[in-house]
């Protein structure tokens, strides 16, 4: 499988690189995908969330009244639930909320994506460049000569670079990720996939190990 490399002005550069159709051109498995995002979008959770217990609440402990012959029902003390201010019952507690999935299954769910991605012609590859300052309008206009600027763009470099980073990120919904920090969420969520050649080769090694 080839794509034709772009320059950052959207012209064909009359090259064509080389897609693993390992990766990119296999049958997408849609259950697979389901449960990357899963995992992911459950890592996101701080699970941090906590509500006091009756044995948690600050209150007298004696009992409000006596047992029996009040005609009403059996009261303890002020920590009681059904009173305000008293103790959630089976309230949430801090807890994980972390899925494994094997290494097979998540870079099947990777595969799947990619070759989702490039099937329905959304995936762009461009020459590696790079700013010597951040500029976000000279980002913009490599992303409008792309076409892809109103498509939720994810650009993909082969390593982090920081004046590419700073100049997204006053873009909206534009996001410049590593290729070894790629995940199945991340080509899901976008609607264009913009590729620079060492990415595609850093996705090739990631693969081949």
């Amino acid at each position: 499988m080839k794509l034709e490399v772009l320059n950052i002005q959207g012209q064909q550069t009359g090259r064509e690189i080389e897609l693993p159709e390992d990766v990119f051109g296999v049958e997408p498995n849609e259950h697979v995908v389901y449960l990357a995002v899963k995992q992911y979008l459950a890592a996101q959770r701080q699970g941090t969330h906590k509500a006091k217990e009756r044995n948690e609440i600050a209150g007298s402990t004696k009992k409000l009244k006596r047992q029996k012959g009040t005609g009403t029902a059996r009261f303890g003390d002020i920590k009681n639930p059904i009173f305000r201010g008293g103790g959630r019952i089976f309230g949430p507690r801090p807890r994980k909320y972390n899925i494994t999935l094997n290494k097979k299954v998540k870079q099947l769910a990777r595969k799947s994506a990619l070759s989702s991605k490039v099937s329905a012609g959304k995936v762009f590859v461009i020459e590696d460049f790079s700013f010597e300052a951040p500029k976000t309008k000279a980002f913009a206009d490599i992303l409008a000569a792309l076409k892809v600027a109103d498509q939720k763009p994810v650009v993909v470099t082969s390593d982090y670079e920081k004046e590419v980073y700073l100049s997204s990120r006053n873009l909206p919904k534009t996001k410049v990720v590593r290729a070894s920090d790629l995940n199945t969420y991340e080509v899901m969520n976008a609607g264009a996939l913009v590729l620079s050649e060492g990415a595609v080769e850093k996705i090739k090694e990631a693969f081949a190990n």
